[in-house]
């Protein structure tokens, strides 16, 4: 009779642990001192040699154990960009969580690119923080498999692009945000309706001018292509891709715009065509920053809880890090919801 198999000590878990540290050892040529320099993010090993080791460490789906991996009070929060109101709005969330949690937030910012730098993956796994959260930001799988191996968990907000069925990510209802957008403009009665859109990478974007087009056609408007600009989420796109639609001779008595900042960029165009908001044009953004109610007409806008989004991101990454829920590929959407003030109006006569 085989004996009944009997748990792994903890001296036998420690040994085979050892053993796979040896053989990654071995197999990259170099000391395990040097394996666990690579593993604790030290700066004084050869690039060379730190992706040997890294490449092996993948290859053997080697984790570090949760007790070994003791953590700095720290949140990583890392931005695409650092240049708006609406950046301020996530810092406040995360901040709120953090400090409940007795955290610290540490800010990243990887100008203007969507996925961080090398440089920055490893700041991260020598800093071993309690998590990461990348907003507007995506991670390639090599820094994927770094930071797993370091048991260091990451959610996305407001995810660029796809971030997989195995990455936690929290967004909003951006698709229902731009149909409810459009909609509150064709039942205005406009019947022609432009759109500055953000850059056509980020599925956030996407998703809005989606619902823009799903609007129109579902009260069985045509979408005209050239009423269409894509921008880069800031207001002087906003500006800039305004004076083109309102310039034309078929110009939209209204428009979708991505965000507040391009929505208020629009604003500036029609003042600088001598045009008034709503008379001549109306307009609606996306986001309610604080600004959107002191502006002049206050801005009608579709309003993404963004603080809410935040701290959801804050706590989703707390509780992976806790190994509560981490078996779940999590991703979660908050509703948007539309806010009517004084930018949007009837069309007037300059559509008859």
């Amino acid at each position: 009779m085989t004996p009944p198999e009997h748990p792994q000590t903890p001296t036998a878990r420690r040994s085979a642990q050892t053993a796979t540290l040896a053989e990654i050892a071995r197999e990259a040529g170099v000391s395990a001192p040097t394996v666990s320099k690579v593993l604790n993010g030290r700066a004084d090993v050869a690039p060379a040699t730190r992706n040997r080791v890294e490449e092996l460490l993948r290859t053997h789906g080697y984790r570090r154990r949760r007790a070994e991996a003791s953590r700095s009070p720290l949140i990583d929060l890392v931005f695409h960009e650092l240049e708006s109101a609406w950046a301020l709005e996530v810092i406040r969330g995360v901040e709120n969580v953090a400090r409940q949690a007795g955290l610290s937030v540490v800010l990243s910012e990887s100008a203007g690119r969507l996925t961080p730098g090398r440089t920055w993956a490893d700041q991260v796994a020598a800093r071993r923080p309690h998590g990461v959260i990348l907003v507007l930001s995506e991670l390639d799988e090599s820094q994927r498999a770094l930071l797993t191996s370091r048991s260091v968990p990451f959610v996305v907000m407001d995810p660029a692009g796809d971030p997989g069925t195995d990455v936690p990510s929290i967004g909003a209802t951006n698709w229902q945000g731009g149909l409810a957008a459009t909609r509150h403009l064709v039942e205005l009665g406009h019947t022609r309706i432009g759109a500055i859109t953000g850059p056509s990478r980020m599925l956030c974007s996407r998703a809005r001018v989606d619902g823009y087009r799903a609007a129109l056609e579902t009260a069985g408007l045509p979408v005209d292509v050239g009423l269409i600009k894509t921008g880069d989420f800031h207001h002087e796109s906003g500006y800039r891709l305004g004076l083109e639609l309102l310039r034309r001779p078929d110009r939209p008595t209204a428009v979708f715009a991505g965000n507040d900042l391009q929505a208020l960029g629009l604003y500036e165009a029609a003042r600088e065509l001598g045009l008034r908001v709503p008379d001549d044009v109306s307009v609606v953004g996306f986001d309610d920053l604080p600004v959107a109610r002191w502006v002049g007409p206050p801005l009608t806008t579709v309003r993404q809880p963004l603080l809410e989004m935040a701290e959801a991101a804050a706590r989703l990454v707390l509780e992976l890090g806790r190994g509560e829920g981490a078996a779940a590929a999590t991703r979660v959407e908050l509703a948007t919801s539309l806010v009517v003030r004084s930018s949007t109006a009837a069309p007037g006569v300059a559509e008859s």
